[in-house]
């Protein structure tokens, strides 16, 4: 199956390809490691860059028993898409589309007591109840309520409850050091949470689920498991702690591929400048490799090879090089020294490295960022190609 937004069918210089099966059986496999507690698929920003719809449905395959998503819009999406089964979206500001939220049967979230007063409205008005997930800041410092105003917000949500419009069915938080597993907010943040669900219960709170980890927790905190884990790098097949597992310590394979095809093969001699500043000039007499994709893609800047830094990775004929010079737009080069290679040839910025193929952490590092950038910000006008399309099927 290929997606195409851009054009009728596949582009021929370029693509990312998406391997379903793979997110699928990591889903499976990271199912296993939470026993009891079920499994929560976060498929925000379109999947971390692998496509909404069919990662969600790759997802349930695998046991996902959950869908969880940032912004309504993706949820309101995967919904028009008939994707069922739970969904919870989180992220909101004041004049949410509550309304479309609690027609299409997506759990909401609420961090402050104006959003249960929102949401209470919009469940008054269209006579249905919202089921609510109630968020406390345990120690990110990011959403959530303080500590301290834990109990209103608490108590708001149960007074709504008492007048049948909202449920809340669920606590959560999220951990801000989860990836440095010896970190010591990580236990900070847990008895602060449980202590809050602990609170939550006297007042009279009956969630359905508590949840906290995320895919870092997922793999080295069990304590913190509970009823709900929140797995998304993990699922795609990526580290979120690369320097402390790797993905196959852990029985997980990437999904996604960036290839692309030489666009321009030529001869060019020592002393020869490459691309906007010449960041990089030929040491010798070398062949350049020209590849149709630039920043406008999706390929970091920070990327650029030369002066600028090593350049980041990608493999032709075998052998991996660096980028040669700064990435443009559109495209960028590579210094193939004396490749015996042809326009059309292959050229795979990151996939499997156990196929020998540069990997998407590979790339972070050359680029001073993480794993997560480096999928998610692959564009649209790069037609998704799916391995194993029968798992985008509805079923």
């Amino acid at each position: 199956m290929v997606t195409d937004e851009y054009g009728r069918g596949p582009v021929p210089h370029a693509q990312v390809r998406v391997d379903l099966a793979a997110i699928r059986d990591n889903v499976a496999e990271l199912s296993v490691r939470v026993g009891r507690a079920e499994v929560m698929m976060v498929v925000k920003a379109d999947a971390y860059g692998h496509g909404l719809v069919p990662a969600a449905r790759a997802a349930q395959a695998g046991g996902a028993t959950w869908l969880g998503t940032a912004v309504l819009a993706e949820a309101l999406t995967l919904r028009a898409a008939g994707v069922t089964g739970r969904l919870m979206a989180w992220l909101s500001s004041p004049g949410e589309r509550w309304a479309d939220a609690l027609a299409a049967d997506v759990d909401v979230s609420a961090s402050a007591p104006w959003a249960v007063a929102e949401i209470a409205a919009a469940a008054r008005d269209t006579g249905r109840v919202a089921r609510l997930h109630l968020k406390v800041d345990t120690g990110l410092g990011r959403s959530g309520v303080p500590v301290s105003g834990w109990p209103e917000l608490v108590d708001t949500a149960l007074k709504a409850q008492a007048e049948g419009l909202v449920e809340v069915v669920g606590l959560w938080s999220h951990l801000a050091c989860a990836d440095e597993p010896e970190h010591p907010a990580n236990d900070s943040q847990l008895a602060v949470f449980l202590e809050a669900v602990a609170q939550a219960r006297r007042h009279g709170a009956r969630p359905e689920v508590v949840h906290l980890a995320n895919s870092a927790a997922t793999l080295t905190m069990p304590d913190s498991h509970l009823d709900l884990v929140r797995v998304g790098l993990a699922a795609y097949g990526l580290s979120p702690m690369p320097a402390v597992v790797s993905p196959a310590d852990v029985g997980l394979r990437p999904a996604m591929s960036v290839r692309a095809r030489l666009a321009l093969v030529k001869r060019v001699p020592a002393g020869h400048g490459v691309s906007y500043g010449h960041l990089y000039v030929t040491d010798r007499e070398s062949t350049l490799g020209l590849v149709p994709l630039g920043y406008a893609d999706g390929v970091p800047r920070h990327g650029s090879g030369g002066s600028a830094g090593p350049g980041a990775p990608v493999l032709v004929a075998g052998v991996t090089r660096r980028i040669a010079g700064r990435v443009c737009m559109d495209q960028f080069v590579v210094d193939l020294r004396d490749d015996d290679v042809s326009a059309g040839d292959e050229v795979v910025l990151f996939g499997d490295p156990a196929a020998g193929e540069p990997s998407a952490q590979d790339w972070a590092e050359a680029c001073g960022t993480i794993s997560y950038e480096i999928v998610t910000r692959f564009a649209p006008r790069l037609p998704r190609v799916y391995v194993d399309a029968a798992l985008a099927e509805p079923r």
